[in-house]
């Protein structure tokens, strides 16, 4: 299956400690061992080979060309990235950009500050995505996956009955009705680092059953389509890299750990 993706990459208005302690005007051009954030995210999209073209979401049109890796891909022919001038919070982008497709596309969207993505993290998700017939489907990490690979680097979970889940910044909008889905999380993302007030956004019942321990994956998401008025669904993915973004200075330290690691095995 191919296709289009849409890299977030706006800047929070309130400031950005990641990006100030490097000296730069963007998180996304932070290095992670070398490489600014966005040609890793840029460049594993590409080696998974499931899109057809990448849009830059920014308020910054100079992004997609602000290195040299990045111009050489925007002056392809035809190019290989493009801008898409940002909304006002990252539901609000992807819903102005997915409603700009034609008919029937598909769309993946991950974000710029995610350096531990690979191809074959990509690849493993839309293909998964891609086998269920929902409308919109989000990748996650189960807690015992990360912990394994990440036992004290912190992370916000959202506990369900049987296991508590991280997103890992990759979604999957399959079908037309998934516009509901990024039109609702517009009204709902201020609360994606409170899991209560999350859930709660859901209905008084789903607050009920998750503050009980009642409500498993599954149960939640069935609960989240009947809400929202389109079919959402998940792919547990098992790749603990995948829920590690960088979005303080703590997460940049260990990612570059991560590929310091990684060159240490290779010599």
């Amino acid at each position: 299956m191919t296709v289009a993706a849409l890299v977030l990459a706006g800047r929070r208005a309130s400031g950005d400690a990641v990006a100030d302690s490097s000296g730069l005007r963007h998180r996304a051009l932070v290095e992670i061992a070398g490489v600014p954030m966005l040609e890793r995210v840029v460049d594993a999209i590409l080696a998974s080979g499931v899109a057809d073209s990448i849009a830059i979401s920014s308020d910054d049109p100079d992004l997609p060309s602000s290195t040299s890796r990045l111009a050489a891909l925007s002056a392809a022919s035809p190019p290989v990235l493009r801008h898409h001038r940002c909304g006002v919070s990252p539901a609000s982008s992807v819903a102005d950009f997915f409603a700009s497709l034609p008919a029937q596309s598909s769309l993946l969207v991950t974000t710029a500050d995610h350096p531990l993505l690979t191809g074959q993290i990509v690849a493993a998700f839309v293909e998964a995505a891609s086998a269920s017939s929902a409308d919109f489907v989000v990748g996650l990490v189960a807690s015992a996956v990360y912990r394994r690979r990440f036992p004290d680097q912190p992370r916000t979970f959202i506990p369900l009955r049987g296991e508590k889940y991280s997103g890992a910044n990759l979604f999957l909008l399959r079908t037309p009705r998934a516009q509901d889905v990024a039109l609702f999380w517009r009204g709902a993302e201020e609360f994606r680092k409170t899991p209560w007030k999350l859930v709660r956004a859901f209905g008084p019942m789903s607050l009920v059953l998750f503050l009980l321990g009642r409500l498993d994956l599954r149960q939640a998401l069935a609960r989240a389509s009947a809400v929202i008025g389109a079919n959402v669904d998940a792919v547990e993915l098992p790749f603990a890299e995948a829920a590690l973004d960088v979005d303080k200075e703590a997460d940049r330290v260990a990612v570059e750990a991560v590929f310091a690691a990684r060159k240490q095995t290779v010599a």
